[in-house]
């Protein structure tokens, strides 16, 4: 009989496709990383319990093109500043991608609140151009010039907070207890390039990132580097504290409640 494509993997091919998976060399982003300083009482306002606020209200917009060989990969990220207990790290509210392998990993390992999106990363010479755009709209956009090379930093390790959870099946709240996940970034970078410039936050009712405001520009950069990540469960949090905030993973805020009665096709996708 032919080989049923659908059919078990043998162990063998499991653990061949970890250590392929492992194995994986340097893979370098070129990215334009913006950040600013936002209205204090909305960052807090979008963070869900048991995360806080950090010292101050930064927003990062993190816009990169990734050479994966074979297909190329627009990624990017808009993400608050935040602790848990002793940990300062970041909060992403929305995470563009350009292909459905990089957000299926992402949104079902670690519970990454990414979307099929569009990346735009530009430069003519010292111009830059960088956007995040999901339905027509550029919610993000960073114009700029870069003025100066920045001296290059030590490889740095970063924290990204995330909350892993399954919708129930009934569309009353989830399955499970949610789980606040780490992922921590081992981050080293080969060029890094200042950036004098702006920052466009448009209207969309998809990704509202409008309602974080750029008080004060902290730093604009274009650079290269290459990451590593590693993920891990800290602690289940409150299904009843989380759910206020679900509608932040999905277009239709409805979707968490749609519990669609057997043989029904009214799923929003």
């Amino acid at each position: 009989m032919a080989r049923v494509r659908y059919g078990a993997r043998t162990g063998a091919e499991i653990a061949a496709s970890r250590e392929k998976s492992s194995g994986l060399p340097d893979i370098w982003s070129t990215g334009v990383v913006a950040v600013w300083e936002s209205d204090p009482d909305v960052v807090a306002a979008v963070l869900p319990p048991p995360l806080k606020p950090a010292d101050r209200p930064l927003v990062r917009a993190n816009i990169s093109k990734v050479d994966l060989p074979g297909y190329p990969l627009g990624a990017g990220s808009v993400a608050v500043a935040a602790r848990h207990g002793g940990t300062e790290g970041w909060y992403p509210l929305v995470m563009p991608m350009t292909l459905e392998r990089a957000l299926t990993g992402g949104r079902e390992v670690f519970g990454e609140p990414k979307k099929l999106g569009e990346v735009t990363v530009e430069r003519d010479g010292l111009v830059v151009r960088a956007a995040l755009a999901r339905h027509g709209i550029a919610f993000v956009e960073v114009r700029g010039a870069v003025d100066r090379a920045l001296p290059l930093p030590e490889p740095t390790r970063k924290t990204d907070f995330y909350f892993k959870f399954l919708p129930a099946v009934d569309g009353s709240g989830f399955d499970v207890d949610p789980v606040l996940v780490y992922c921590t970034r081992n981050e080293k970078v080969r060029k890094l390039e200042h950036v004098t410039g702006d920052i466009v936050l448009r209207e969309s009712m998809y990704d509202p990132v409008a309602d974080l405001p750029v008080r004060r520009i902290m730093e604009i950069t274009i650079g290269e580097k290459t990451t590593d990540q590693k993920g891990r469960v800290v602690e289940r949090v409150s299904a009843q504290a989380l759910l206020p905030y679900i509608h932040q993973r999905y277009d239709d805020p409805l979707q968490i409640f749609d519990a669609a009665p057997e043989g029904s096709s009214r799923g929003r996708g």
